[in-house]
């Protein structure tokens, strides 16, 4: 108990922290006969790691009836939520959600909710996804309401239901995402019921739109530790009724590091890939590209007459199914191009170093890789995990010697910035031609040149051109 009690304790000294807000609106509530309860993730955050500046609360009051407590106080009021329950204020920096009591029920097929209004703080937390955000603190009085246990499971660092898993998974089928989620997240442990149930229901998840599983996904991906996500979605079949290629994986043996199949390398790709965003954000393209990096290889798999194992081409196929996933995913169209341009660009690496690379070889790694260079040079590191530690000493040292090669030939020339040596104009006047095909011709020959040869004085670029044009048959 006296976990607990400590607990309990430090949940109302972060709820003073900002009482001059919270105390101050649960008074107005208060003197209009309502409830105001502080309530979910907010009180779980405040036990865990300190009350933010978003702050949920629940109340009896309907939403009418909140706007009529706010109006006047608030620095703003959205309604954007408003048919929902939810009201959206702003106050002294602080970002708050009220919500009224729900009683909801669902059709069962497509997760929508018929929102009726509820009269009891119990039955509001009662329909919450899991019990460690089924808490609630009441403003102004600091009462502490903890019906299902949910102190108990954050003690114990367990993620639960209020209701019957398959209860309350049937109302919402994305509470079992949201199961794996938190758990990424607080790397808390999933009770075997509740993972039971989400391995028994995982089908339902077909009632979801593609829109807020994207959501949850990359969440997930963006946690603390996305790998235990990962593998409890893979476990219990979730994966499959949105990101089958991850789970194929597993059958396939990887050529780099055969102690362990694609699955475990691709694990240990996204570990790598995050020890290396050092101190700042999680970068979700990163990641996905570091998860998505070898799915072309279950289609791509060959035994050769030696017995040994190839995935010729693989990063090409798994570009290709990383869009077609990503976009049925309904990702934003340049965050797919993101992480398409990283898996195609993977295995480019490889070969460096046999001292097979010109120049003109590294400005096309430059070139190709764009804005995604840094991701990439992360990528193609994060892509080493043989236990071979004389083999992985001298990748490293190669792509130190790649990273080098590239600062130096980027001080020589500008090469974020490769344009042929002549522009469009130039191209023209030189040719005597008008706007046309020739001159886009033109263009992306000389940029092959600089690509090959490095920057061209002015008489070298027109030479070049001439005789180009010449051997087109564009001029005499």
């Amino acid at each position: 108990m006296s976990v607990l009690n400590s607990a309990q304790q430090k949940a109302v000294a972060e709820l003073l922290r900002v009482s001059p807000v919270a105390d101050e609106l649960g008074r107005r509530f208060a003197d209009a006969g309502h409830e105001l309860h502080l309530v979910g993730g907010s009180v779980r955050d405040a036990l865990l790691e300190g009350l933010s500046d978003d702050l949920d609360f629940c109340t009896d009051a309907r939403p009418e009836q909140t706007l009529a407590l706010v109006n006047g106080w608030a620095d703003a009021i959205w309604e954007t939520g408003r048919e929902f329950g939810t009201i959206g204020i702003q106050k002294n920096g602080a970002r708050i959600e009220i919500t009224t009591y729900r009683a909801e029920s669902y059709d069962g097929v497509t997760r929508n909710p018929v929102v009726s209004y509820g009269t009891s703080l119990i039955d509001d937390l009662s329909r919450r996804d899991f019990t460690i955000n089924a808490m609630a603190v009441s403003v102004p009085g600091h009462v502490f309401t903890d019906p299902f246990g949910g102190l108990r499971d954050l003690a114990a660092g367990v993620i639960r239901t209020p209701d019957a898993p398959s209860i309350s998974f049937g109302d919402d089928p994305l509470r079992m995402l949201r199961a794996a989620r938190f758990a990424a997240k607080l790397r808390f442990t999933v009770d075997e019921t509740v993972v039971a149930v989400m391995r028994d229901m995982a089908a339902d998840l077909d009632r979801i739109t593609a829109e807020r599983i994207r959501d949850e996904f990359t969440k997930l991906m963006c946690a603390a530790d996305p790998l235990t996500g990962l593998r409890l979605l893979v476990d219990t079949g979730l994966a499959d009724r949105f990101l089958p290629e991850i789970a194929g994986l597993k059958l396939e043996i990887d050529e780099h590091a055969q102690h362990k199949d694609v699955y475990e390398h691709t694990l240990i790709v996204v570990s790598n890939a995050m020890r290396l965003e050092g101190d700042t954000a999680p970068d979700f393209v990163l990641r996905m590209a570091a998860l998505m990096h070898d799915i072309g290889k279950p289609a791509t798999k060959a035994v050769g007459r030696d017995g040994r194992v190839s995935f010729h081409h693989h990063e090409v196929v798994g570009a290709r199914l990383t869009k077609q996933r990503m976009k049925a995913m309904k990702y934003p169209k340049d965050v797919t191009s993101e992480v398409v341009g990283l898996v195609a660009l993977h295995l480019r690496f490889y070969g460096y170093g046999r001292g097979e690379w010109t120049d003109s070889a590294v400005r096309r790694y430059v070139t190709d890789a764009g804005p995604l260079l840094s991701r990439l040079h992360k990528l193609t590191r994060s892509d080493v995990t043989t236990r071979n530690r004389r083999k992985a000493a001298q990748l490293a040292t190669d792509y130190d010697a790649l990273e080098e090669r590239i600062a130096r030939i980027a001080a020589e020339e500008d090469l974020a910035k490769v344009r042929p040596d002549l522009d469009g104009n130039a191209i023209m006047e030189l040719l005597g031609v008008p706007p046309g095909p020739i001159v886009g011709q033109a263009w992306r020959h000389l940029k092959e040149l600089r690509l090959d040869r490095g920057p061209l004085d002015r008489d070298e670029a027109e030479a070049e051109l001439l005789k180009w044009a010449r051997e087109q048959g564009h001029i005499a």
